[in-house]
C-alpha cells in the first residue's frame, strides 16, 4: 500500500484519484455509481455507491480505510466492507462483489466524448480547469457538477477526459434482478453533484483538497 503524505507542509493537502466512473439507472429505481480507480493514494481499488428507489444510500468499499475516507467525503445511510472485483474485456465490464453482480457494455463515444478527449490531459486534470467547466456541466448535464464542497470541509474537482455511453446493463443486487437500464433519475444524492442522466462511463481525475488541519496517516 502506498504511503500517504500528511499535511505537515500544507493545511490543504490535495489527493488525486485517476480512473473511471460509471453511472447508471435501472428499471427497479436503483441507481449505481461505480468507481474504478487505477492510481490513488491508497493504491488501486474499486468501490460502488448504490441508491435504491426509496432513497437509501449504500457504499460498498473493499477496505475499512477506503470506506472511512469515502464516507468522510460523501453521505451514506449504510456501509459494507466487501471485495469489489472489476474485469474489463474490450467494451465489456464486469463487477463482482458479495452484494452485487453488474455487467455493462460500453458504446461508441459521441460529440461530448470526442470533445473531452481533445483537451490535453495535463490541462483536464487541473482543478482550475474543473472549476471553469462547472457551469457548462450544470447547463448541459442535469445534476452534474465538476467542482464543489464535500464532507469534512473538503473540496473536490472532477476533471473528465473521456465519456462513452452504456449500451446494455445487467445488475443483480442482494439477489434481486434490478431490471433493464434506465436513466439516472432522480439524480443520486451521495455528494454535491450527480452523474450524467444518461448512463455512461467517464474517464476522470478526481482531486480532493482535505479540510484545514486534516491529515491522513500512512
Amino acid at each position: 500500500m502506498n504511503r500517504i503524505l500528511t499535511t505537515a507542509r500544507s493545511p490543504r493537502s490535495r489527493l488525486r484519484f485517476d480512473g473511471w466512473i460509471a453511472g447508471l439507472g435501472t428499471a427497479s429505481g436503483t441507481r449505481i455509481v461505480l468507481g474504478h480507480w487505477q492510481r490513488t493514494p491508497f493504491g488501486p481499488f474499486s468501490d460502488v455507491m448504490v441508491e435504491d428507489g426509496g432513497g437509501e444510500r449504500l457504499l460498498i468499499a473493499p477496505t475499512r480505510r477506503t470506506a472511512d475516507f469515502i464516507r468522510s467525503t460523501y453521505v451514506f445511510d449504510d456501509v459494507r466492507i466487501e471485495p469489489v472485483e472489476v474485469t474489463v474485456s474490450g467494451e465489456s465490464w464486469s463487477v463482482a462483489a458479495p452484494s452485487l453482480e453488474l455487467r455493462f457494455v460500453v458504446g461508441r463515444r459521441g460529440p461530448l466524448g470526442l470533445a473531452l478527449r481533445a483537451v490535453p490531459a495535463g490541462l483536464a486534470r487541473r482543478p482550475a480547469w474543473s472549476a471553469l467547466t462547472d457551469v457548462p456541466a450544470r447547463l448541459l448535464l442535469n445534476g452534474v457538477r465538476t467542482r464543489g464542497s464535500a464532507g469534512g470541509g473538503r473540496t473536490e474537482w472532477y476533471g473528465a477526459q473521456d465519456l462513452r455511453p452504456l449500451r446494455t446493463v445487467s445488475a443483480v443486487f442482494d439477489g434481486a434482478d434490478l431490471g433493464p437500464m434506465e436513466p439516472v433519475m432522480p439524480p443520486v444524492r451521495f455528494g454535491f453533484g450527480s452523474v450524467p442522466p444518461r448512463p455512461c462511463l467517464t474517464r476522470v481525475t478526481t482531486t480532493v483538497a482535505l479540510g484545514r488541519g486534516e491529515g491522513l496517516r500512512p
